[in-house]
């Protein structure tokens, strides 16, 4: 297993992992979030904030949301 640089942040009750995707691709975002977010066996968080590149020139950056279940928060 490779080492995935990530930043943990955390304000007004919740934290969450960041990881720069656009370097570090994850394969498995779903299976990151629930791992990862485990708070006695993993980093431990609410979930994990995935920033990649835009597609869009109007937009410098993408941001996917993952709950420490796995599931996907719709913006």
């Amino acid at each position: 297993m490779s080492k995935i640089p990530f930043t943990k942040m955390h304000g007004c009750g919740n934290d969450y992992i960041y990881v720069n995707v656009a370097q570090h691709p994850i394969d498995d975002p779903v299976a990151a979030a629930i791992k990862w977010s485990d708070r006695h066996k993993g980093i431990g968080s609410d979930g994990l904030v995935l920033i990649g590149k835009s597609s869009m020139p109007e937009a410098d950056f993408t941001m996917r949301i993952f709950n420490a279940d796995g599931s996907e928060a719709i913006c």
